[in-house]
């Protein structure tokens, strides 16, 4: 891979996806589309309203439009890169390219049936030492995105969340009441596992996941206890081991 950074720190920095957007034509975070078209099949109609999330330059947009999903639109916080997908996809009626920040997305309520991201949050978080607990920097971010996320679901819309990161760890911030949606989860892959999340707006969480959150907020009245975490740390590249 061509484009490491020097510090996974880079990784939240948009100079630096500017000037890998200048070069850089294509990667797949993840998996390509067809790893996991499967699974998008059962939870989006061809009709819906798609917003994608932190869409870089990923091929998976340009490949659901030609799987007949043609209401798209893709936002970034890096200019380069929604200039060179715009005019990459010029030829493709329907689907729209935007700056944005995904803790303060210009749409309004109840805009899309479907918000889609892959590894987008995973980006988020490159800093966490470990996967226990996140910081409270990083949880607010993560919260104020979510938040915009639930803001822009219809009712029964989907959030769709595709990262390496396994149930026991996501749900933690995904199970919370005050976004008015359930949770489910699959998986794909071949040899490495990846996880496809999808919240339903307007459903309640199942009794299981409404104890995960009634755990997770007794845990921050009380002093957190010392686990050791298994997954490298900080020395290791960021995803640089998830591409399919």
């Amino acid at each position: 891979m061509d484009y490491l950074p020097d510090s996974n720190t880079r990784y939240k920095d948009v100079a630096y996806w500017d000037e890998r957007y200048k070069t850089e034509e294509c990667f797949e975070w993840l998996g390509s589309f067809s790893k996991f078209q499967h699974l998008l099949q059962n939870c989006i109609k061809t009709d819906d309203s798609i917003l994608i999330l932190g869409c870089g330059n990923s091929n998976m947009s340009g490949d659901m439009y030609s799987a007949g999903y043609h209401t798209i639109i893709n936002i970034d916080y890096s200019s380069v890169c929604i200039s060179a997908m715009s005019a990459k996809y010029s030829n493709c009626p329907g689907m729209t390219w935007h700056q944005m920040d995904i803790r303060q997305l210009s749409f309004p309520d109840a805009s899309f049936d479907v918000i889609l991201e892959k590894a987008t949050l995973d980006a988020l978080m490159v800093e966490e030492k470990t996967p226990w607990e996140v910081s409270p920097q990083t949880a607010c971010f993560i919260h104020q995105a979510l938040t915009e996320i639930s803001r822009c679901l219809k009712p029964g819309g989907r959030f769709m969340s595709i990262t390496f990161a396994q149930p026991f760890f996501r749900k933690r911030l995904y199970a919370r009441s005050e976004y008015h949606w359930s949770i489910s989860h699959h998986s794909y892959g071949d040899g490495f596992e990846y996880f496809m999340y999808i919240m339903t707006k307007g459903e309640k969480l199942s009794h299981e996941d409404a104890a995960l959150e009634q755990k997770m907020l007794d845990d921050t009245k009380s002093p957190p206890s010392r686990i050791t975490a298994t997954q490298s740390e900080d020395k290791d590249d960021f995803l640089s081991t998830i591409d399919l």
